[in-house]
């Protein structure tokens, strides 16, 4: 899958790297309170018996840390097709050349995956499976060892004996950080033989020490993560992702408004009723959109959107939202959400189901967390009637910066959050151009068909170099990307939002871009 790292990164989970910032810019948006669920994941450990097998495949031995330069460095031999991190010491605009990989035949390796994680003791990575029954598991896991003072990357078969029914994290890595972190955790990546292309890429970066991660398309089959583990017992009655996902049709729209986001809050932050949420909706389809993306549950969300939709001929897309770390055990709002949902299940109104806005990038779940979360609350909204497609939203380096096939391999379309205004060299005039790029990057990183989630401009606060905000620095920013894109984009968002803190940007409150199309 495109979205590995280096092979040798695996083994700074012990150590931890900067937060990555590369291709484009993010903003964070307090939506909600912290969120999170109380699942049934379980590290497989009493009752669990690991029993560690033969090495497969060579030993990698990790390299010194680059040194930092004047000049855009590359870290780490290629050999196979991971993203090239490059990196750019000061601000400015650098132009990395197109790099051609050819591999021969299928070939196995140490990638990488990266999240970020507060002080403390964390457990990463490892194999997630599902057993219906008590069950022994064989699977290649990837791991580091010491040997001398080298850290190495190695592949591993190991086999575990689960006792019991139940979701089995196999082989995690422990890893304690005195401060908040990005950590890499080693993951299988399998590449198929073929000719690999990173095209060349020109970005701008605004900070010291960015670092830029160039992704490959290729002419072969997409490299695959690790195989599922095989199993002495009878397999789980329910069938494989690949064959139970439904095909992703009636996204989008034929015009060049398809989407508004929508959150049921007063100015000071409180829940607004049913009357007002009405008043709102019936706006919105007004002027022509077809579809409302809600982010939770709260303030009653699904019964007042909900109606206030079906009466103005309106579509959902319905979430769950994701706003503390840890997102496979011991966040209970988490599971009042899927409860929720079940409870309303008014399934001929929704289009999509998004789980988890930015969960990656803001270090809330591991790709293994996520891909987990996704599976459960599929499962839970399949056994209440729902057949639609799911997907989860982030922002472009989340994508590229992590081994994401198992997510790929668990959603029905790609999503991404891209903001023009946080890229310093993007004029409001570019801003469909800029969004346009960042959502066929993160279409390439899955191979499947992409949508914005979020994008838009704020109609106040600082200049962001040639980005400056503005009312009509706002309209001419949108009505680039409803032409270039609208069919595809939800608009961020109806209504400002005073309640929320201003940011370093003076620009948190005021997305609102209803008066762009004079509401």
């Amino acid at each position: 899958m495109k979205a590995a790292v280096l092979a040798a990164a695996a083994a700074m989970v012990a150590g931890g790297v900067s937060a990555d910032r590369s291709h484009g810019h993010r903003h964070a948006h307090a939506l909600f309170e912290k969120r999170g669920f109380n699942g049934t994941d379980e590290v497989c450990t009493p009752g669990c018996t690991t029993i560690y097998s033969t090495i497969t495949g060579e030993m990698t031995i990790v390299p010194p840390a680059p040194k930092t330069t004047a000049v855009p460095t590359t870290t780490g031999p290629i050999t196979v097709p991971t993203p090239i991190p490059q990196t750019c010491p000061t601000p400015g605009t650098y132009t990395f050349p197109a790099t051609t990989v050819v591999v021969t035949e299928t070939t196995t390796v140490c990638g990488a995956a990266t999240t970020e994680v507060p002080s403390g003791t964390h457990t990463l990575g490892g194999v997630t499976t599902v057993v219906t029954t008590a069950t022994t598991v064989v699977c290649p896991v990837a791991t580091t060892e010491t040997q001398n003072g080298v850290v190495t990357s190695v592949i591993k078969t190991t086999t575990f004996v689960c006792p019991s029914a139940g979701t089995y994290t196999i082989a995690p890595i422990t890893t304690t950080v005195p401060s908040v972190t990005t950590v890499v955790v080693p993951v299988v990546t399998t590449y198929c033989p073929g000719t690999y292309t990173a095209p060349a890429v020109v970005t701008t970066v605004t900070e010291t020490n960015v670092v830029v991660y160039c992704p490959f398309t290729s002419e072969a089959p997409e490299p695959t993560s690790a195989p599922a583990p095989t199993s002495d017992a009878p397999a789980p009655a329910e069938s494989s992702p690949a064959e139970s996902a439904p095909p992703a049709t009636g996204l989008g729209t034929s015009g060049k408004k398809w989407a508004m986001t929508y959150t049921p809050f007063t100015p000071e932050g409180g829940c607004k009723g049913a009357d007002e949420v009405m008043s709102d909706v019936a706006a919105i389809a007004s002027v022509g959109f077809t579809t409302l993306r809600v982010y939770s549950t709260d303030c009653d969300t699904l019964p007042n959107v909900g109606a206030a939709a079906r009466a103005n001929g309106l579509r959902l897309i319905v979430g769950v939202f994701i706003g503390k770390v840890g997102c496979d055990n011991g966040n209970p709002d988490v599971a009042e959400q899927i409860a929720a949902l079940k409870a309303w299940s008014e399934w001929d109104l929704v289009d999509l189901c998004v789980v988890g806005n930015e969960a990656m990038f803001n270090g809330f779940c591991s790709v293994s967390e996520l891909t987990s979360l996704i599976t459960r609350v599929k499962s839970e909204l399949g056994s209440v009637g729902y057949n639609g497609p799911f997907t989860t939203t982030d922002v472009i380096s989340a994508w590229i910066g992590n081994d994401v096939s198992s997510i790929c391999s668990v959603i029905d379309v790609v999503a991404t959050n891209a903001h023009p205004y946080f890229n310093s060299e993007t004029a409001p005039s570019d801003a469909g151009k800029f969004v346009a790029g960042q959502l066929a990057i993160v279409e390439d990183v899955c191979g499947k068909p992409g949508y914005v989630m979020e994008t838009g401009w704020p109609n106040a606060g600082k200049c962001n170099g040639i980005a400056c905000p503005g009312e009509e620095a706002q309209r001419v920013a949108i009505e680039s990307i409803e032409s270039e894109l609208g069919n595809k984009c939800v608009f961020f968002s109806f209504r400002d939002d005073p309640w929320k803190a201003p940011g370093e940007c003076d620009c948190e409150q005021h997305w609102g871009c209803a008066k762009v199309w004079g509401l």
